[in-house]
C-alpha cells in the first residue's frame, strides 16, 4: 500500500498477484475501487464525502496532464479548508489555457490562467491552487454561502497559524485574497466573488458561525461582535451586542479552548458548559443558544426569530 493510502493494480501485480484475484478481493470487499485500477483496503467506516473526494484526488493525480492541477473544491479539501453543501461527486482541475473547461469522466477540466504563484505543491507532489486562489474560484462558482464558509476557513487558519507561530499552507490572508480577486477581476463570477471576500471574516471559527452570521445579515438583524470577550471573565462568546446585553453561542462544533479530552464523561461536559453560561448570565448578560437545524428556520424557534426582539431590527 502506498503512503497515500491506496493500493494500485500494477503494484498488486508486480507483487504476484493476477487479475482474477485482484477481481476476488473486489468482490468480497476486502478491496475497495477508488478509481479504475486504484483500490484502498476495506475496514472501519466508510470515508466521510470529503474523505472519499480527497481518495479519489490522490488516486487521480498521477493521471492529470503537465501543468494541470486540482482546483476549486477539490483543491479545498485536499488542502484540509471547510467546505459546506458543494457537490462532491466531480474532481475539479485547472489546466492553464483559456479554453478547454469539459467534463470527462469523474474530471471537471477548467481553463484558465495559472501563474507560478497560484500554484501549491502538497505533501506526496499533489499540486493545488493556492489557498487564495482556491477561495475566489470558489466564490466565483458556488452561492454565497458556500463560498464564506471556505473563506472564512481560509482566513482563520492564518490566525490559528499566527497564534501559534506555525506555517500553514492552507491559510490565507485577507491581502492575498484580495491580490487574487483582482487577478480575475473581468472572469466570470468575480462579482459575486468580490461581494463574498467583502464580508468575509477570519474570526468565524467553524462553518456553523459563518453560516450564523451570514443569515443574521440576510434577516436585516445588526451586525454582532464576533469573539467577544466577556467582561470580568476569561471567558468569550461567538456573537455579541454589547451594547443590548445579549450574547450568542452556536452550538454544534468545538470551541477553541473547550475541546472535550477523548474519553470525557458527556454528563460532565454538559455540566462544564452549564457552568460557563450560568458564569456569563451573572455577569447580567442573556445567552441565546441555536444549533444547525434553527440557523435555517424561519419559524418563531429559529436562530432569527429568537435574537430578533432582543438585539433589534
Amino acid at each position: 500500500m502506498g503512503a497515500d493510502g491506496l493500493v494500485r493494480r500494477p503494484a498488486l501485480v508486480a507483487d504476484g498477484f493476477d487479475g482474477a484475484e485482484i477481481d476476488r478481493m473486489l468482490r468480497s470487499g476486502v478491496l475497495v475501487a477508488v478509481r479504475r485500477g486504484v483500490y484502498r483496503l476495506a475496514g472501519g467506516d466508510s470515508p466521510r464525502a470529503e474523505d472519499d473526494h480527497r481518495l479519489r484526488a490522490r488516486a487521480a493525480g498521477p493521471e492529470l496532464v503537465s501543468g494541470a492541477v486540482f482546483g476549486f473544491v477539490t483543491a479545498a479539501v485536499l488542502l484540509g479548508l471547510p467546505v459546506w453543501r458543494i457537490p462532491l461527486r466531480r474532481l475539479h482541475v485547472v489546466r492553464d489555457r483559456s479554453n478547454g473547461a469539459r467534463i470527462r469522466g469523474d474530471l471537471q477540466i477548467h481553463g484558465g490562467r495559472l501563474p507560478e504563484g497560484d500554484v501549491l505543491e502538497l505533501a506526496g507532489g499533489l499540486r493545488v491552487t493556492s489557498p487564495a486562489r482556491t477561495v475566489v474560484d470558489l466564490a466565483r462558482t458556488v452561492a454565497a454561502p458556500q463560498a464564506l464558509v471556505t473563506i472564512d476557513g481560509a482566513l482563520h487558519r492564518r490566525i490559528v497559524a499566527e497564534r501559534a507561530r506555525r506555517p500553514d499552507p492552507a491559510a490565507a490572508t485577507t491581502g492575498e485574497i484580495i491580490r487574487a480577486l483582482g487577478a480575475s477581476a473581468n472572469w466570470s463570477g468575480s462579482r459575486a466573488a468580490r461581494r463574498a471576500v467583502a464580508f468575509a471574516d477570519g474570526r468565524s471559527e467553524s462553518p456553523g458561525e459563518t453560516l450564523s452570521r451570514f443569515r443574521m445579515h440576510v434577516a436585516g438583524l445588526p451586525a454582532p461582535v464576533l469573539q467577544w470577550p466577556v467582561p470580568g471573565t476569561r471567558l468569550r462568546t461567538d456573537f455579541a451586542w454589547p451594547d443590548r446585553g445579549v450574547v450568542g453561542e452556536f452550538d454544534g462544533r468545538t470551541k477553541y479552548g473547550r475541546s472535550p479530552r477523548p474519553g470525557a464523561d458527556p454528563a460532565e461536559v454538559l455540566w462544564q458548559e452549564k457552568r460557563r453560561e450560568d458564569r456569563i448570565r451573572a455577569e447580567g448578560l442573556t445567552v441565546v443558544r441555536w444549533t444547525f437545524p434553527e440557523i435555517d428556520d424561519p419559524g418563531p424557534n429559529g436562530m432569527a426569530a429568537r435574537l430578533r426582539p432582543l438585539v433589534g431590527p
